[in-house]
């Protein structure tokens, strides 16, 4: 593992001592290019006279992977970037565990390298394996946040720990945008382990500490979210990306961006751009959209997505503008929508407590042709069967009586 480790940063060292004229990059590999490697790459797309700029930001140089469920890449807008980084350095944060958040290390690394005074470091953990070019081994490690693998083995796990037990645990959070098609379940397994990892540092009378989180995914999972972390509550701040068509700033309406940020954090601490049009509330004691009114009868800014929602007295909640209450389904829910009670029940007779398959109201001859087709069904089905398995059986046979015939030549 030393050795392969060592091969890694050597890589990385020689890449980087090279003038910038021998600097390439191959676009359709999307592999940064030492001398001796030009020439297998000769007849593709490459990218020559890379700056340091351009290893400063690699994921402005990689394709994004596409993904939607395990590696989808959208990366964060320059506005939300900076945004995180600049909250993330008001709260007085010194480490930033980066989970799946590419833009956000680079940029952390960037600040470093301009500004004398600029202390903060920053661990990426990312499933692109594609990043360990561009970083050493102490600031990426290859990593699968839906099953908290590291594929560096313990070597890699050995670094997360030591970057998150440093100054015994103080002044670190745990930044992380998974992909949206990921089950929050598995996620919350990941973190959970991570965190775990992280409280090994605290002293007992600590133990109720959390590690400082931003949680960053869609304000529709708040609920599964909270289900697995009760202590986390949900930011109005719009989180946009630049290579999604939907997720933009500066959008209206139902066009919004629906990412937010999840955190453990007092929303009281948090601090939105009011040149944005984000707000305080002085009942909730924290910022929301200038769309989010307060309720008085919930008695919370209730919006979850940007607009005024309504407040419905029969489902005693508020409720999104476009949506009415249905007396059929007893709630509130869009206009045409397809009632819950029509849904329910038999298909034939739409009563409650039986299926089609058992209603009453299905004639003797109906079920007695249902039953003959089922037995028809079994009936190919089995043919079918002993159709696969006859070759084997006679093939087993001819084997057997060749055998028999071989020990009687024998015997005699």
């Amino acid at each position: 593992m030393g050795g392969e480790k060592a091969g890694k940063n050597s890589r990385y060292k020689q890449f980087g001592l090279l003038p910038t004229s021998k600097r390439k990059f191959c676009q359709e590999c999307q592999q940064l290019l030492l001398p001796m490697e030009w020439g297998k790459h000769s007849g593709h797309q490459v990218l020559s006279d890379l700056s340091i700029a351009h290893l400063q930001r690699p994921s402005q140089l990689l394709c994004p992977l596409k993904n939607k469920k395990t590696n989808a890449q959208y990366l964060f807008a320059d506005r939300s970037c900076q945004f995180l980084l600049d909250l993330i350095i008001a709260l007085g944060f010194k480490r930033v565990l980066c989970v799946g958040t590419p833009r956000l290390h680079e940029l952390i690394r960037l600040k470093v390298s301009r500004e004398l005074e600029f202390s903060v470091k920053s661990l990426l953990l990312d499933i692109d394996f594609r990043y360990s070019q561009f970083y050493t081994e102490d600031d990426f490690c290859h990593y699968n946040m839906f099953n908290h693998y590291f594929f560096g083995g313990e070597a890699a796990h050995e670094i997360c720990r030591k970057f998150l037990h440093q100054e015994k645990g103080e002044g670190v959070i745990l930044v992380t945008d998974p992909p949206f098609g990921g089950l929050v379940e598995p996620l919350a397994f990941s973190f959970k382990k991570l965190i775990a990892t992280w409280r090994e540092t605290q002293e007992e009378d600590h133990s109720s500490k959390e590690l400082p989180i931003f949680w960053i995914f869609p304000y529709f999972f708040e609920s599964r979210i909270l289900e697995f972390f009760p202590s986390f509550s949900m930011m109005d701040y719009q989180v946009d990306y630049d290579n999604h068509a939907l997720y933009k700033h500066g959008k209206t309406g139902r066009k919004q961006s629906p990412v937010r940020i999840f955190t453990n954090i007092s929303p009281s601490m948090i601090v939105l751009p009011v040149e944005e049009g984000y707000r305080f509330c002085s009942v909730c004691q924290r910022y929301v959209s200038s769309g989010n009114q307060h309720c008085e009868i919930c008695n919370s800014c209730t919006s979850k997505d940007g607009r005024r929602w309504n407040h419905c007295f029969l489902c005693k909640k508020c409720v999104k503008p476009s949506w009415i209450h249905c007396n059929t389904c007893d709630r509130c829910a869009l206009r045409g929508h397809a009632c819950e009670s029509a849904k329910a029940g038999c298909f034939i007779c739409g009563g409650a407590g039986h299926k089609r398959s058992n209603c009453p109201n299905l004639s003797v001859t109906e079920r007695a042709g249902k039953a003959d087709r089922n037995q028809k069904l079994k009936k190919n089905k089995k043919i079918k069967m002993d159709t696969v398995k006859r070759p084997y059986v006679k093939h087993a046979t001819f084997a057997r009586k060749k055998i028999k015939k071989k020990k009687n030549a024998l015997a005699c």
